[in-house]
């Protein structure tokens, strides 16, 4: 995707943006060597691609290949809630760069404090060059404070006014297609978030369901594999199994023998008496789901990206249109 979009470029261009995806160690540095850029956007290091990298670690060295390509003079923007981003200050001032630090934390430049999570929005107060502004995004989900916050990083160090940047950021109806995408109707809400998932985004979509849904209504969780974790991969998936009994999701459908895991370790946390449904796939759990959802059901719907389940999230979008 990356060179496909460098290769749009022309004379008029003003302004690049580019997402490094890898493969392996060294993709991220053979891609940003391509373009050398100005400003270097860290976001976080995840277990998303723990098993191809081999292991957390390898996956934060991989990450930082894009602050010692960035050109010098230039801008690293690093999550500093992260401690594995944070670490990567050192390397991107003995680089010859700047640092713009985002997060909730005392030491951050761009600072979010007060998040609140409603099922309409997210909200919060952006702290920046002495100012503290409001945020109300469309998007569900306070794991989308912190991308907000390196956006407006990002355009700070570009010139733009932290306001101008919130006005533009708040226009925003969703992040992508799949995303935390808001579908179905006011009594059966569905939110597909099945383009892809990581134990971090898998954990925080869990907890923006439980967030968003009021006394009166049921959390249903339909979901699938994570991929690309490697020898974590089991406990990964008991630990998510755990949260969602944790979070009082009430129904837990899991869906696929990939998964399984998980259904067995919500179980195992006390999600008994079809509180907690293994299914062997998509067809089987829409099915079950046309009849068993019901009025005032919030549902996500979430795994990775080659499991498909954001297919299943469409036809219950459709279902319940």
């Amino acid at each position: 995707g990356a060179p496909v979009t460098m290769l749009r470029v022309t004379e008029s261009t003003r302004f690049l943006v580019s997402e490094f995806g890898a493969a392996a160690p060294g993709s991220i540095a053979h891609l940003a060597g391509l373009v050398e850029p100005d400003l270097a956007v860290v976001l976080m290091v995840g277990m998303a691609h723990a098993g191809g990298f081999g292991g957390i670690e390898a996956t934060a060295k991989a990450k930082a290949e894009l602050v010692a390509a960035a050109r010098v003079p230039g801008t690293a923007v690093l999550n500093i809630d992260d401690p594995r981003v944070a670490a990567m200050q050192e390397l991107a001032r003995d680089h010859g760069l700047d640092v713009i630090g985002f997060g909730q934390g005392p030491t951050a430049d761009v600072r979010a404090q007060d998040i609140e999570v409603t099922a309409s929005g997210t909200s919060c107060i952006i702290e920046v060059a002495g100012e503290r502004l409001p945020l109300r995004l469309r998007v569900l989900g306070a794991h989308h404070v912190s991308n907000a916050l390196a956006a407006i990083a990002a355009a700070l160090t570009l010139g733009v006014a932290p306001a101008d940047a919130i006005a533009r950021l708040e226009t925003v109806e969703i992040a992508e297609r799949w995303r935390m995408q808001p579908l179905g109707n006011d009594r059966i809400r569905i939110i597909n978030d099945a383009y892809n998932a990581s134990p971090d985004s898998m954990a925080a979509a869990l907890r923006t369901l439980a967030q968003i849904t009021g006394p009166d209504e049921r959390t249903v969780a339909v979901l699938g594999a994570m991929t690309e974790l490697g020898e974590g991969a089991g406990e990964e998936h008991d630990r998510i199994g755990l949260l969602a009994v944790r979070l009082n999701i009430q129904r837990i459908v899991v869906v696929g023998p990939e998964a399984r895991r998980l259904y067995l370790a919500a179980v195992g946390e006390g999600s008994w008496d079809s509180e907690a449904v293994h299914l062997p796939d998509q067809d089987a759990a829409f099915e079950y789901l046309r009849t068993e959802l019901r009025d005032g059901d919030r549902v996500l719907v979430k795994s990775s990206n080659s499991v498909g389940l954001r297919h299943l999230g469409d036809r219950l979008g459709e279902l319940f249109s």
